[in-house]
C-alpha cells in the first residue's frame, strides 16, 4: 500500500520544455530537481512564495548545499523563480514564477474608421 496518495498536476511546459533546458542545454539537473521541489511546494501553499533555506531544500532533494545555492541561482537567472528574504540571515521565500501561463500582453491595435 502506498504511503502517499495525494498527487499534483504538473503543467506538460514543465516536462516537454523545461526538463530539456535544464537537463540537457544548460547542463543543470540539479536545477530541475529544485524547480521539481519548490514547484510541489507551492503548489500546496496555493502558489503562495515558499520559505525554504539552502538547507531544507537540500534535505528535500537529496542534493548537496553547493549544488542547491547553484541550481537557485540559474533559476532565478532563467526566471523560473524570484527570491527574497527580509535579510541576510533570514529563510528566504521563494516564488515559483510560470510564466508560459500568465496571458501575453499584446498592445491593442486601434482601427482608424475612414
Amino acid at each position: 500500500m502506498p504511503r502517499f496518495r495525494a498527487t499534483i498536476p504538473i503543467d506538460d511546459y514543465v516536462f516537454d520544455v523545461l526538463m530539456r533546458d535544464l537537463v540537457g542545454h544548460d547542463h543543470q539537473p540539479a536545477a530541475f530537481l529544485v524547480y521539481l521541489h519548490l514547484y510541489r511546494a507551492a503548489e500546496r501553499q496555493r502558489w503562495k512564495p515558499v520559505a525554504a533555506s539552502l538547507r531544507m531544500v537540500a534535505e528535500g532533494t537529496g542534493l548537496s548545499k553547493s549544488a542547491v545555492q547553484i541550481a537557485l541561482e540559474r533559476l532565478r537567472a532563467r526566471e523560473l523563480i524570484r527570491s527574497a528574504s527580509e535579510h541576510a540571515t533570514a529563510v528566504p521565500q521563494h516564488r515559483v514564477l510560470r510564466h508560459w501561463r500568465e496571458p501575453a500582453t499584446r498592445p491593442t491595435r486601434v482601427l482608424k474608421k475612414r
